[in-house]
């Protein structure tokens, strides 16, 4: 029993929610309440011609509960009285960190609202899902899950617009997510959201775009990656990294002319299998990773060689597959060894998006395509927070300085 309320009689466990939600209770307020005392006594020095202090408490908020996945919270805020006056005239004000004056859910639970809305689940059966859930959703009407859709396309808009001036990304990965679920008009197809994603000069992850595509084709790339440049992404990134879209292909190459290919060894490998019986997937897919698991690209090519040699006669196209894209596929061994399990495939995002793509049909209360788009980006963003960087961070920087690397070792200059 690997989770210990399996240990525990069900009954106990409305009595175990109240003890957790008591203890997160008493841990919130402790938590404003020293945010508070902070901010006084940081400015406890300040006063006025008569000697008073120009910062101090003054009663309390009225209590709010705050929707969390433990149920409703209930916190009773202090109130800070702060006369001091700025530049302008105007006075200071006071604002939690902890607890925003617009804050009425936890970032959890905001989290799982995207996530729901996107499966299918309609504005005014939210309180039910959470139920179901053994959470409390009294506190979410359809009129605050619409304020909230329209709250997250503002921020989507905001962000697809900020200026990346200062950014400079080494590795991209991309590719087109295509949704079943939440579509629009009847006939329009399924949903197709690029996506982007790139390595910073630390070799953090970082989403880049989000931005509905047109299937995957040639224009809606160029139009995405032309917005990248125009809003200052100049520098052309070492790699990119993607499945067979011809489109992006066709369209990087316009934009960034200097940047090198990296096609995804699982695309790929999906296929090479589409060419084979499904009987003998399992001995071609080990064969085929042997290839990209290779040491060194001497050994990758002679394992390459074989594979041509030991199928073409019966199942040429499977061959015709896998070397029409023999450079392309074999790149990564050009860049540091620390970095090829991040180059080799666009797991990057796969992963991110496997729970949600292609998991349910079309719903009845079909939503619009820039509700589904901007769901995406919220689910997106908060997986963000989960990627790690890259292995060998500090070799980014080598690969920007343009060091030359053999089988993934750092040559001599």
């Amino acid at each position: 029993m690997n989770n210990v309320t399996e240990l525990l009689p069900r009954a106990t466990y409305p009595v175990l929610d109240s003890i957790l939600r008591d203890g997160a209770k008493r841990m919130l307020q402790e938590a404003i309440e020293r945010e508070v005392e902070q901010y006084i006594a940081a400015h406890a020095m300040e006063k006025d011609q008569q000697g008073r202090r120009l910062v101090v408490r003054n009663g309390r908020h009225p209590r709010r509960e705050i929707q969390s996945l433990l149920g409703p919270i209930a916190v009773h805020q202090p109130r800070v009285n702060d006369k001091r006056l700025d530049e302008k005239g105007d006075r200071f004000h006071f604002t939690s960190k902890i607890l925003p004056p617009y804050l009425r859910k936890s970032r959890s639970l905001e989290q799982l609202i995207p996530w729901l809305y996107l499966k299918g689940v309609s504005s005014s059966d939210f309180p039910e899902a959470l139920g179901a859930l053994g959470l409390d959703g009294s506190g979410l009407s359809p009129t605050s899950i619409i304020r909230s859709k329209e709250l997250w396309r503002e921020e989507w808009d905001q962000w697809s617009r900020r200026s990346l001036a200062s950014k400079r990304y080494v590795y991209l990965w991309a590719d087109g997510i295509h949704f079943n679920i939440r579509l629009a008009e009847e006939g329009e197809g399924r949903q197709c959201v690029l996506v982007v994603m790139g390595t910073t000069e630390d070799g953090a992850k970082e989403l880049v775009a989000i931005q509905e595509g047109h299937r995957e084709s040639e224009q809606s790339w160029l139009e995405l990656l032309r917005d990248l440049k125009d809003r200052g992404l100049e520098i052309d990134p070492e790699l990119a990294i993607g499945d067979g879209s011809l489109g992006f292909w066709k369209a990087i190459g316009q934009v960034y002319p200097h940047t090198r290919w990296q096609r995804c060894w699982i695309h790929k490998t999906s296929n090479v299998l589409n060419h084979f019986p499904k009987g003998q997937h399992p001995t071609v897919k080990s064969k085929l990773q042997g290839i990209w698991m290779a040491p060194t690209k001497a050994v990758a090519l002679e394992a390459l060689q074989k594979f041509k040699r030991e199928y073409e006669a019966k199942y040429p196209k499977a061959v015709q597959c896998l070397l029409k894209d023999e450079a392309e596929l074999l790149a990564f061994y050009d860049f540091p060894a620390e970095h090829w399990a991040h180059l080799r495939t666009t797991n990057p995002i796969e992963s991110t998006f496997a729970t949600v793509r292609l998991r349910t049909a079309k719903t009845k209360g079909c939503g619009s395509r820039q509700a589904c788009l901007t769901m995406v980006f919220k689910l997106a963003q908060s997986a963000q927070k989960g990627w790690r960087k890259l292995n060998g961070c500090a070799l980014v920087k080598e690969v920007i300085l343009g060091m030359k690397f053999v089988d993934g070792i750092r040559i001599a200059a």
